[in-house]
């Protein structure tokens, strides 16, 4: 179904922005299983787009097809279903999702999208959580999923769930996604960590630093594995410093202008996506988790 149609049924649209690292350090390994980093989320005008209608029934539907995840597997339904008991007990939702960001590769697509629906539903249904208590649900369902709560550019630690406040500087950047993806969990598990990365400080950081020093952890594993992205790398590459974002498979660079990053994603090659994005400086429904919006 068409936007304009899913809203004449009475849908209700709400955006979730995708996501770059502008830089991952992976600072250690827990004793969990799961890797200590520091990082920088940058929010990008990249959306999915997530239609959403209440009802009374007290079910939750997907009603959009999906073909690769399930929907008992989808994190927007998941998230519905985590807030649930938080609502009246007739309280259902149909969630339609229009899915733009490439799966899969690192930009936060799914994690966003879920983030979206808690924030919605937790309006629509009124459930009157907080911006924190929704973040601490988030965490539930995956380690970025706080963040599109948090909803501005953050330093991030811990798991990526230590959120601080960061200010970026205004920039365009070209996305350049693969037709491979990379699964998170396999990119951690290979990761071979010969000792503890010293970590930085956010006081002492500063946008000025040569890029160059600042890399993708994860980076070099996943080139060494993935010949095709490999290759997607080495090409965007002479157009600027790539960068992964995530645990791949999306490379990135700065812009000067929308105009360049218009004429290299037209060179690009065959069987990969780009889009040219600006950063954004807060989630575009960050007035909503504040209880001013509605």
């Amino acid at each position: 179904m068409q936007a304009n149609e899913l809203k004449e049924n009475g849908y209700q649209e709400f955006l979730a922005p995708a996501k770059l690292n502008l830089f991952l350090h992976v600072i250690n390994k827990r004793l969990d299983g799961y890797h200590n980093i520091q990082t920088v989320f940058q929010l990008i005008d990249l959306y999915d787009n997530l239609f959403i209608k209440t009802n009374e029934s007290g079910l939750i539907r997907r009603t959009s097809h999906h073909p690769n995840i399930q929907e008992s597997d989808d994190l927007t339904i998941k998230a519905a279903h985590l807030l649930k008991p938080f609502a009246n007990k007739q309280s259902g939702a149909d969630i339609f999702i229009k899915k733009t960001i490439p799966m899969g590769g690192g930009l936060g697509g799914g994690s966003s999208d879920a983030a979206t629906a808690l924030i919605a539903l937790n309006a629509l249904w009124d459930c009157q959580l907080t911006q924190q208590e929704l973040q601490e649900l988030a965490l539930k369902l995956g380690a970025d999923v706080p963040f599109f709560i948090f909803g501005q550019n953050a330093w991030a630690e811990g798991i990526g769930e230590k959120l601080t406040p960061f200010q970026t500087t205004p920039q365009d950047y070209l996305v350049i996604a693969p037709r491979e993806t990379v699964s998170t969990r396999e990119v951690f598990e290979s990761l071979e960590l010969t000792k503890d990365r010293i970590p930085l400080k956010i006081a002492g950081f500063s946008n000025e630093l040569d890029p160059k020093n600042l890399v993708n952890d994860l980076e070099k594993g996943v080139l060494k594995e993935f010949k095709g992205i490999a290759l997607v790398f080495d090409w965007l590459n002479q157009f600027g410093h790539a960068k992964m974002t995530g645990s791949g498979s999306c490379f990135f660079i700065s812009l000067s202008s929308v105009d360049e990053g218009k004429k290299i994603a037209e060179k690009r090659p065959e069987h990969t996506l780009g889009f040219v994005v600006k950063g954004l400086n807060n989630h575009p429904h960050f007035n909503l988790m504040l209880g001013t919006e509605y």
